[in-house]
């Protein structure tokens, strides 16, 4: 089942004013967006018309520099609901945002919630604070990997207004790896585009780290990482659709297959990664 890891259906409404303009820049088919956002009876048929099987569907809570609140893990749960096998829900939980952690923790893995997301640039924390304090943090990475959720942690930077790229370096995964070391992590983006080879080395040193490719030019791909075919069985295909500099899923698919990688690579990237992270 051909996967795409990383598309972005979140409730529209609850985007603060800069965010909504930066999503809405360049794309004259926004409508249509919107549409997929409200209607997953839509949405299925763009997959099909992109030759997509599966979406991981991204939200997380971000409502200082995005605008989502904790509702968000509602919507997405309620959203896949019309195909499970299909429609993969990612949600979140945000630190400062919850007055009882492990309470909203349990809740979130009841909805049905199949990989949590952490956005250090958008949540403006770095993903190993909880060695400083943020024990909330050591809470959702105990939970998700005593629970076999997988965990994306945006790495690279961000355009949107009031993002922090600070906390984009991929570097401060490798602590959580080290003291998660069951916990399935995937770095979204792959670091891109300051950060890559560090990205790299963590995806080659540790076990359970993998590489989601999202977000970045599939054209640019292999210049960004040579060594790709390497760390084939540890990566995801993903667009980060319609996520600002990405125009189209189809497009990014037939990139993706045009590159000189080994079939055997492809198909393991597009195809087999995935299951072994969320079984069909």
């Amino acid at each position: 089942m051909l996967t795409d890891c990383h598309i972005h259906i979140q409730p529209m409404e609850m985007f603060n004013p800069g965010a909504l303009a930066a999503m809405k820049r360049k794309r004259p088919n926004f409508d249509q967006i919107s549409e997929f956002c409200r209607s997953p009876k839509a949405f299925l048929k763009h997959l099909d018309a992109c030759g997509i099987d599966r979406a991981v569907l991204i939200n997380y809570v971000a409502p200082e520099v995005i605008g989502f609140t904790p509702e968000v893990n509602a919507f997405i749960a309620n959203y896949v609901k019309e195909d499970p096998r299909r429609l993969i829900p990612c949600g979140s939980l945000h630190p400062r945002h919850s007055t009882n952690f492990m309470a909203d923790m349990d809740h979130i893995l009841r909805l049905g919630i199949r990989m949590i997301k952490v956005h250090p640039p958008h949540q403006l924390f770095y993903p190993n604070d909880y060695l400083h304090g943020v024990k909330e943090l050591e809470i959702l990475y105990r939970a998700a990997e005593a629970n076999g959720v997988p965990l994306m942690v945006h790495t690279g930077t961000s355009i949107f207004p009031g993002a922090r790229n600070k906390f984009g370096d991929p570097i401060y995964v490798d602590d959580v790896a080290v003291d998660f070391p069951r916990l399935k992590i995937l770095l979204a983006h792959g670091g891109r585009p300051l950060w890559m080879n560090t990205a790299f080395f963590l995806v080659r040193r540790h076990p359970n780290v993998h590489l989601d490719i999202s977000g970045i030019p599939p054209k640019a791909l292999l210049k960004y990482f040579p060594r790709l075919e390497e760390i084939a069985a540890k990566t995801v295909f993903g667009t980060d659709w319609p996520g600002p500099g990405v125009p189209d899923i189809k497009r990014n698919l037939d990139d993706f297959r045009a590159l000189p990688l080994s079939d055997s690579a492809k198909e393991q990237i597009l195809t087999k990664t995935a299951l072994t992270l969320w079984p069909a």
